[in-house]
């Protein structure tokens, strides 16, 4: 297949935003392009900014063949440096719809994540060489919650059909590493603007939310 262009994973975050008017949406959907360019690009620390997370998020992942819960800051750096080191924070999304509410946003996408050929042995998919670099591309669904100051609570994270999912072996050529990854995406990643509360408070504020295990 042809080298990913990891550039335009965020452009149906970027057509949304150009119709929507809403700040408080503005500032979420603002917050999720952000959120997703420093993943890829392996600056996973900074998504952990006071203004951009809560203090205990919850993670679910269904995708992959495993079923996972991940709570709190550290569990979930640990993963987020665990792709870094393995390459497996690049990905690209394709076919993606996006929608945002208060308190969420919700996309459905076909997704493609990097994958090492020892990281897909290990997780039971038969691969032919542990030493090279495949493609795990299949339709996902999200849904990341916000709290009423538009800090990231969770994300929720499901595989539509592992049975279509496809694995696909990459040319060395066509391999994206982490640091070229950020060199692609830094010029991309802004900054957020002020949480301004009066102009983004919700229009019904989150009295608590139920986590289901």
């Amino acid at each position: 297949m042809a080298k990913l262009d990891i550039a335009n994973t965020n452009r149906a975050v970027v057509e949304l935003l150009e119709i929507t008017e809403n700040p408080r949406h503005r500032f979420m959907l603002q917050a999720y392009y952000r959120h997703r360019y420093l993943e890829i690009a392996g600056r996973y620390e900074e998504i952990f900014a006071p203004g951009m997370m809560v203090e205990d998020p919850v993670y679910h992942f269904h995708a992959l063949g495993i079923s996972t819960r991940l709570e709190g800051q550290d569990a979930i750096k640990n993963l987020y440096r665990t792709w870094s080191e393995t390459g497996e924070c690049v990905m690209y999304t394709d076919d993606e719809e996006v929608a945002v509410s208060d308190h969420m946003i919700a996309s459905k996408m076909t997704g493609y994540q990097f994958k090492p050929g020892h990281v897909l042995a290990a997780a039971g998919i038969d691969v032919d060489d542990h030493d090279a670099m495949y493609i795990y591309k299949a339709s996902e669904e999200m849904v990341w919650p916000y709290d009423d100051r538009c800090r990231l609570v969770g994300e929720d994270v499901w595989e539509v059909d592992p049975d279509r999912a496809e694995i696909i072996k990459l040319d060395p050529a066509d391999v994206i590493t982490p640091q070229e990854a950020r060199q692609i995406l830094d010029p991309f990643i802004r900054p957020l603007p002020a949480f301004d509360e009066t102009a983004m408070r919700p229009a019904r504020p989150q009295r608590s939310r139920i986590v289901a295990g």
